[in-house]
C-alpha cells in the first residue's frame, strides 16, 4: 500500500507540478530524470586519463568475453539440473531474482544496487569519453521499487566507432562491478576478523521440506543431537552423517530463548543417502570487540555490495541484447562475418540464451509462490 501510495503521489505531481518539466519523464510505475550537470565531471575523468582507461577497457574486453562464456555455461548447467533433477521430489535452487524487500533485504539491497548502478554507468561514461565518444545526458530512473541510473552516449557515434572502442565501452560496466565486488569482499574479510562464529542462522526454509513450518528465518541452530555446530563446517560435517527418515533434535535460539526441536529428515537433493533439513543455512556471528550491531551493519552492507556487484556484473555479460554481453558478441560477429551469417549465429546464441533464462526465471518465480 505504501508503494502504491507513493506512485499515486508521483502520478499527481506528474500531471501538475512536474508536467512539462525539462528532463523529467513519468509513466506508470516509472520515473526518469535526465540532466547534463555531471557530464563535465565524466569528461574530465575520462579525457584526462585516456591511457589508463584504454588499458582498463582492454581488460574489460577480456573479462567480458570470458564472463559471457562462464555465465552461459552456468545457465546450461542450471537448466539441465532443473530439467533432469537428481532428486525430483526436492525443489532445486535457481536464478535469484533481485527485488529489494522481497528476495533481498530492502535497505541493504537498495544500497548494493545503488553502488552497482553508479560504478557501472560511470565506468561506461569514462570509457566513452576516453574514446572521444559524445555523451548526451546522465540520469536516474525508478522502476516500481528498483532504482537505476544511466549514462546516455550518442548511439550514432558509438555505432561508427571502431570495434575495439565499442567493446571497451561495453565491457567497462561489468569490469567496474567485478572490481567493486572484489574490493568489497576484501574489506568484508577485514571487518570479519572482529567476529567469531556463533551457530547457524536459518536464512529461509524450502517449501514442503522438513523445515517448512518448523524452523523460522532468523532461528539460530547451536546444536544438532547435542553436538555443537558453531560454524557452517561443523554443521555440514554433522549433517553429512545423517540419513533420510532420521529424526534429529535441533537446539535453537529463537527470540533469545533456547529451545529443542525434533525434525524428521528427508532425502538430500544432491545425495539421496544423506539427510536433508530444507533450509538455507548461514553463519551466525558474535563480536570479539563488542559493537556487534554497527560492525554487522558494515559487514552486511559490504556483503550485499559484493554479492550484487559480482552477480549483476556477470549477469550483464549474458549473451542477450540489450545486455552488454549480447552487444559485445553481436558487434564482434558483424565485424568478422558477412551480415547475414553474423545475424544467424548471433540470434541463435541469443535465442538459446533466452530459453535458458526463461526456464530459470520461471523456476525462481515458482519458488517464491
Amino acid at each position: 500500500m505504501i508503494i502504491l501510495g507513493f506512485w499515486a503521489i508521483i502520478s499527481i505531481l506528474g500531471a501538475t507540478v512536474l508536467k512539462g518539466k525539462e528532463g523529467v519523464e513519468i509513466a506508470p510505475f516509472q520515473l526518469l530524470w535526465r540532466t547534463k550537470k555531471f557530464l563535465n565531471f565524466i569528461d574530465n575523468v575520462g579525457s584526462k586519463h585516456r591511457g589508463f582507461w584504454k588499458f582498463y577497457g582492454d581488460l574489460g574486453i577480456i573479462v567480458g568475453f570470458v564472463g559471457s562464456i562462464v555465465v552461459f555455461a552456468y545457465f546450461i548447467k542450471q537448466t539441465l539440473l532443473i530439467l533432469f533433477p537428481p532428486a525430483p521430489q526436492q525443489p532445486l535452487p535457481s536464478v535469484q531474482l533481485v527485488i529489494p524487500g522481497i528476495t533481498i533485504p530492502l535497505g541493504y539491497g537498495l544500497l548494493g544496487l545503488a553502488v552497482v548502478i553508479i560504478v557501472h554507468e560511470l565506468s561506461h561514461g569514462f570509457l566513452a569519453r576516453a574514446e572521444n565518444l559524445s555523451l548526451k545526458s546522465v540520469g536516474l530512473v525508478l522502476f516500481f521499487v528498483i532504482p537505476g541510473a544511466f549514462v546516455e552516449p550518442d548511439e550514432e557515434e558509438l555505432k561508427r566507432a571502431p570495434l575495439r572502442s565499442r567493446l571497451r565501452v561495453f565491457g567497462a560496466g561489468s569490469m567496474a562491478n567485478i572490481i567493486t565486488g572484489l574490493v568489497a569482499l576484501i574489506l568484508m574479510s577485514v571487518v570479519g576478523l572482529a567476529f567469531v562464529p556463533g551457530g547457524i542462522v536459518v536464512g529461509g526454509v524450502i517449501k514442503d521440506s522438513p523445515a517448512d513450518g518448523v524452523l523460522k528465518p532468523g532461528d539460530v541452530i547451536v546444536e544438532i543431537n547435542g553436538h555443537p555446530v558453531p560454524t557452517l563446517e561443523d554443521f555440514i560435517e554433522v549433517m553429512n552423517k545423517t540419513k533420510p527418515e532420521e529424526v534429529i533434535t535441533l537446539t535453537v535460539l529463537r527470540d533469545n530463548e533456547r529451545i529443542n526441536i525434533s525434525l524428521k529428515l528427508s532425502q538430500h537433493p544432491g545425495n539421496p543417502e544423506k539427510g536433508f533439513i530444507g533450509m538455507y543455512p548461514g553463519q551466525n556471528i558474535d563480536s570479539r570487540i563488542g559493537l556487534k550491531t554497527p560492525l554487522l551493519v558494515l559487514f552486511l552492507s559490504l556483503y550485499w555490495i559484493y554479492v550484487l556487484n559480482i552477480g549483476i556484473g556477470l549477469m550483464n555479460l549474458f549473451p542477450l541484447i540489450p545486455l552488454d554481453g549480447g552487444r559485445m558478441i553481436m558487434d564482434t560477429l558483424k565485424e568478422f562475418l558477412p551480415e547475414k551469417p553474423a545475424k544467424v549465429i548471433g540470434y541463435s546464441i541469443m535465442g538459446i540464451g533466452l530459453i535458458l533464462l526463461g526456464i530459470n526465471i520461471v523456476v525462481a518465480i515458482r519458488g517464491m509462490i
